[in-house]
Parts: C-alpha cells; sequence; structure tokens
C-alpha cells in the first residue's frame, strides 16, 4: 500500500497541541540526511494506533506515529508524505525499495543491522486477545497442542512467538487489522500483538477478551536507515522535546492508544 503522497505539512492545520517548536532547526547536512528527497517519508502500518489508525481523509487520520511524524516534518521545514503498509514485515521491504525515510517501532536484532534507533519514547505491553466463548482464559492456555496463534507478519510479535512457543502453532497475518478476520472465522484461537492494537480489534468483537499479563513488550523509537548517521542527533533531540513538550502525550491521548506506558 501507498498513501497520502504530496501532504505538505507546512500548510496544515497542527494535529499536536503545545508545537511550539522548542527544538532547534537542523543543519543544512541533518536535513539531507532525514529528506534527502526534500520531504519527510514517514512509514506507518494501519490499524496501530502507535502508527497510524486511518481516517477517510488524511486529515481524518491519527495516530502516535503519524502525528509525532508530521510535527517533525514541520520543525525540520519539508512537506510531509505517509507511506503506509499493511504490516511491520511490509515496513522492511518497502525499506530495501528506499521508498522511505523514518519510521516508528521497537528495535529488533533484524531492524538493526539495517537501522539506527533513538532511545524509545514509548513502551506498550504485547498479549493475546481470543473471540467471545472462548476457552482460554489465561496467558499460559495458550501454549497447547491445537492452539492456533495469529501474530502480524514480520512483527516483532511474531518473531518472538515462533522462537518461545512450544506446542501452540503460529499462524502469520498479513495485517493487525486481518486479525479480525482471522478470529471471527475460527481460523486462530487467539491473536497476539501489542496490546494497544487488540484493544482496537476487541472494540469490533463483541465478547472477545483481551487477556491480562503481558508476553513481552515493544520498545517505540523513530529509526532511521543505516548511511544516514548524520540524522541521528536531530532526532535524538527531537524525541527529548517531543517528551518534555507533551508532544508524546498528546498523541497518546488523541490515538485512543491504550496498553501504553511513557518511557
Amino acid at each position: 500500500m501507498r498513501a497520502f503522497a504530496g501532504f505538505a505539512a507546512a500548510t496544515g492545520a497542527l494535529l499536536i497541541a503545545g508545537c511550539a517548536g522548542i527544538a532547534s532547526a537542523p543543519s543544512q547536512e541533518e536535513r539531507r540526511a532525514l529528506a534527502p528527497t526534500g520531504k519527510l517519508r514517514v512509514a506507518l502500518y494501519t490499524g496501530a494506533p502507535a502508527s497510524i489508525v486511518r481516517g477517510v481523509t488524511l486529515n481524518d487520520s491519527k495516530g502516535v506515529g503519524f502525528d509525532l511524524g508530521k510535527e517533525l516534518a514541520q520543525r525540520i521545514g519539508v512537506p510531509f508524505e505517509p507511506v503506509v503498509y499493511p504490516s511491520p514485515g511490509a515496513i522492511m521491504e518497502g525499506l530495501k525499495a528506499v521508498e522511505w525515510d523514518i519510521t516508528f517501532f521497537g528495535p529488533t536484532p533484524a531492524r538493526t543491522s539495517v537501522l539506527d534507533f533513538t532511545a524509545p519514547f514509548l513502551i506498550i505491553e504485547h498479549g493475546y486477545l481470543v473471540p467471545s466463548g472462548s476457552p482460554i482464559s489465561t496467558i499460559d492456555d495458550v501454549d497447547r497442542p491445537g492452539t492456533r496463534v495469529g501474530a502480524p507478519q514480520g512483527g516483532s510479535v511474531n518473531a518472538f512467538l515462533v522462537r518461545s512457543l512450544k506446542n501452540a502453532t503460529v499462524v502469520a497475518s498479513p495485517s493487525v487489522p486481518a486479525g479480525e478476520e482471522l478470529l471471527k472465522s475460527g481460523k486462530v484461537d487467539a491473536f497476539a500483538a501489542n496490546k494497544a492494537n487488540l484493544f482496537e480489534l476487541s472494540d469490533k468483537l463483541p465478547g472477545s477478551r483481551v487477556l491480562d499479563g503481558r508476553i513481552g513488550v515493544d520498545e517505540v523509537a523513530i529509526a532511521l536507515p543505516k548511511g544516514r548517521e548524520a540524522g541521528m542527533g536531530y532526532l535524538r533531540r527531537y524525541v527529548e522535546a517531543a517528551k518534555s513538550e507533551g508532544l508524546v502525550k498528546a498523541a497518546v491521548q488523541k490515538s485512543g492508544l491504550r496498553g501504553s506506558a511513557d518511557k
């Protein structure tokens, strides 16, 4: 999927309160590293409040990555271009084709081999969603023979489950929203993702439950492709400014993200 090309942040209304631009402007070298095409192409994946929940129009969209990416583009003085994918794995495929400049998600061994990360600014719990009437009541009940667990392909949760589950079977889902149909159709018995995404799915599945406890966490940071290290200093300063100015908290509240904590 590709989305929303050519949108200039400088002409849009601010989506996050308090964007006074306290962070200093980038140097020319930093701007070239962050936006080599003259615009900031921000990779996001749909259905995820920590990334983007797409609206009917661009201005109806929300999400922590969407809002913070838009504000970053304004601060460095370039147009904002969201590039929207169905899953984290698709974002990594887009990296190979040089389709984007920054993204918002957590470091994994595979990602850190090709991306540089700022310090994390948000923590989101991983967990399980089960449908109405499910006999699964606890996290420990999931890893049993015959249990099928869906998880977004290419994501950190999927990789974790493949390594850690001893008896249950992991079923790769093409996207987070696809988890709804997998659970409705009975193709999986539980769906795993970060809890922010699971609560979004649960709202669409009456009687479904996000199980108590957690199986891990996502540490959300800003990632920049290797080879553009000149931009990392500015990104690190921006993350600190976004936290101290309340931009992260405002983006979290606007997106309706649940199951998270400030880093």
